[in-house]
């Protein structure tokens, strides 16, 4: 005999999932670090940085995080940088794939807030944070 059913189950590992994520998050900011763009090419064969910087600056929003509208700021604005340096068919390419494999839930090394610990989510950066991240910059190559 089961000890509890299927959406018992489910719904006690529903409400662990909400005390964690409900919990006050602490974690330090790691230094800020790039690959450029991550699983695609920084620019064309015959120009291989060509759009590396528009790249670099969306690290810069990732590596720090913060809310939902945020990330779709920062991504918006690659799509814009993306547009004006090579053009809009490939800005909307990059922009689909950095909204499907950027979310903060992937255990991957590009997710939004990657420069916290795993479990940070969308959650605002403070103004201590900021300062932080400012500094932490300012020390980066």
């Amino acid at each position: 005999m089961r000890l509890f059913s299927i959406s018992r189950q489910i719904t006690l590992a529903s409400l662990i999932l909400f005390v964690i994520t409900a919990c006050e998050y602490s974690g330090q900011l790691k230094p800020f670090s790039t690959d450029g763009c991550s699983s695609f090419p920084d620019g064309p064969a015959n120009d291989p940085q060509r759009w590396h910087s528009c790249c670099v600056n969306h690290d810069k929003a990732y590596w720090l995080g913060g809310n939902y509208s945020q990330r779709l700021a920062a991504d918006n604005a690659l799509k814009e940088c993306i547009s004006k340096i090579e053009n809009p068919h490939l800005a909307n390419i990059m922009r689909a794939g950095v909204r499907a494999g950027g979310s903060p839930f992937w255990l991957t090394s590009y997710r939004w807030g990657y420069g916290w610990p795993y479990t940070r989510g969308y959650r605002d950066v403070t103004d201590i944070e900021r300062k932080q991240a400012k500094i932490l910059l300012d020390r980066s190559p």
